[in-house]
C-alpha cells in the first residue's frame, strides 16, 4: 500500500476521501473527533502545495439532497482546525464542485457536499456507481484514501475512484492498519478483548474469529444479557436477542474448548425503566428481577473486569458497558476505560460508541495506545474480512 510520501502533489488537484461523519445537533457538531483525525493528512498535503479536494459522507440521506445532512458545518470546523479557510462546494460533482476544484490555488483546501446526496455513491449497480466515480475522479489528478471508517463499504468514492487515478493511503489509514495488524499478528499476551454495546448480532463474526486468538473475552453492555440468558439465568426486561441464544451457547462451548477465559458480569444496575432518572439497584447478574432491566454493569463487575485487564499486554475494546449517555449508568464504561489506561497494555479503542464514550466522559485520549475512527471497519478487519477500500488502495 503506497503512502502519500510517494506522490508528487505540488500544484496538483488531490481528491482526499476522508471520514467526516460526525454527530450533529442542528448545525452544532457534538463530537469532532473524526474531523480532528482527518486534519494531519489534509494539512500535510496542503503544506506540500497540493490543491486539496476533500470528499466525505454524513448520515444516511439515501441518495437525495437533505439539508439536515449538509457538510457545511463540517467545512467550517475543518477550517478552524486547519487554521486556513476551507472552500465549500454546494454539490458533489456539479457546477459548484467543478468551479470550486478548478479555482483552487496551491495549498488551498475545499470540501465537497455530502457524497451520499448522489445515488451513485452507494449504488449496488456497478455501472451506476462507476459513472458517478468517473465524474468524481474527473475533479482531480490524484486520489488519497484516508476515510478508514468507510473502507468496509463498496462505495464509489472508496472502491471505484482509486482505480481511476494514481492513488495512495493517507496517514490515518496507514496508522489504523498498523494497529489492527498488531491485534491480529502475534499480539503480546495476555490478549484480552472487551466487547459491549447493544446487540450480540453485531459482533458475531468478530467473536467467532477472535476465539482462536485471544486469552480472555470480557463481555458487558446490552449483549451480555443474551450470554447470561444462554446460561439459563433470568434477565428480566433487559435487552435480549432470543434468536441468538443458540449461537451464543456455541460461543460459550467453543471458548471452553479452546481454553479462552470468558468473563461475564456478576452484578448489574437493574432499573425500573429505561430512563436517566430511573430508580435502580445493584443485583446479582444471575438474579435480575423479572420487572427490571439492566442498564449498566454493577460495582463488583467493575472490579472484576478491571482485575482481568490489569495484567493484559494487549487489549481491544469495542462497545460501552451500559447506557453511558445517562450519567447514572455511565460508571461501568468509565471503569473499563480507566482500567485500560491503568493497565499499561497496548490498548485499542475500537471506534464508534466506545470512542464517543471516552470523549463524553472526559477521559484522556492519550491514555490509550490508539482510538480508532472506524467501528464497523475495525470489527470487519478483525473478523478477517477483505475490506473493499483497503483492497482498492493495495492495487
Amino acid at each position: 500500500m503506497r503512502t502519500i510520501d510517494s506522490l508528487d502533489v505540488q500544484g496538483r488537484r488531490v481528491l482526499v476521501r476522508a471520514d467526516l461523519n460526525v454527530p450533529l445537533d442542528g448545525d452544532t457538531i457534538t463530537d469532532d473527533g473524526r474531523i480532528r483525525a482527518s486534519v494531519p493528512t489534509i494539512s500535510e498535503l496542503a503544506g506540500r502545495g497540493a490543491r486539496v479536494i476533500v470528499c466525505a459522507h454524513l448520515g444516511r440521506p439515501k441518495g437525495k439532497v437533505a439539508p439536515e445532512f449538509s457538510l457545511a458545518p463540517v467545512a467550517a470546523r475543518l477550517g478552524e482546525l486547519l487554521g486556513r479557510p476551507v472552500k465549500f462546494a454546494t454539490d458533489v460533482v456539479g457546477d459548484s464542485a467543478r468551479a470550486t476544484a478548478e479555482g483552487l490555488a496551491d495549498g488551498e483546501v475545499a470540501l465537497l457536499e455530502n457524497l451520499r446526496f448522489e445515488p451513485g455513491e452507494e449504488s449496488k449497480d456497478d455501472a451506476v456507481r462507476g459513472e458517478f466515480a468517473g465524474r468524481l475522479a474527473g475533479l482531480a489528478e490524484l486520489y488519497v484514501g484516508d476515510g478508514f471508517g468507510a473502507v468496509h463499504r463498496k462505495h464509489a468514492s472508496v472502491y471505484d475512484v482509486p482505480g481511476l487515478l494514481p492513488h495512495a493511503a493517507g496517514g490515518l489509514i496507514v496508522a489504523e492498519v498498523e494497529v489492527l495488524k498488531k491485534l491480529t499478528e502475534q499480539p503480546a499476551r495476555p490478549y484480552a478483548v472487551v466487547l459491549g454495546g447493544a446487540k450480540v448480532s453485531d459482533k458475531l463474526g468478530v467473536i467467532a474469529n477472535l476465539l482462536g486468538k485471544v486469552d480472555r473475552l470480557i463481555v458487558g453492555g446490552g449483549m451480555a444479557y443474551t450470554f447470561l440468558k444462554a446460561q439459563g439465568h433470568e434477565v428480566g426486561r433487559s435487552l435480549l436477542q432470543e434468536d441468538q441464544l443458540d449461537q451464543v451457547r456455541g460461543f460459550i462451548a467453543e471458548a471452553d474448548k479452546r481454553g479462552v477465559e470468558l468473563v461475564l458480569p456478576v452484578d448489574v444496575l437493574a432499573a425500573t425503566e429505561f430512563a436517566e432518572d430511573a430508580p435502580h439497584e445493584a443485583v446479582a447478574a444471575t438474579a435480575i428481577p423479572a420487572d427490571r432491566e439492566g442498564l449498566d454493569i454493577g460495582p463488583k463487575t467493575r472490579e472484576l473486569f478491571a482485575a482481568k485487564l490489569a495484567d493484559a499486554e494487549t487489549v481491544f475494546w469495542n462497545g460501552p458497558m451500559g447506557v453511558f449517555e445517562f450519567d447514572a449508568f455511565s460508571g461501568g464504561t468509565r471503569a473499563v476505560a480507566q482500567a485500560l489506561i491503568d493497565s499499561g497494555a497496548f490498548s485499542v479503542v475500537g471506534g464508534g460508541d466506545s470512542a464517543a464514550a471516552v470523549r463524553k466522559l472526559g477521559l484522556p485520549e492519550d491514555g490509550f495506545s490508539h482510538i480508532s475512527t472506524g467501528g464497523g471497519a475495525s470489527l470487519e478487519y478483525l473478523e478477517g474480512k477483505t475490506l473493499p477500500g483497503l483492497a482498492a488502495l493495495e492495487d
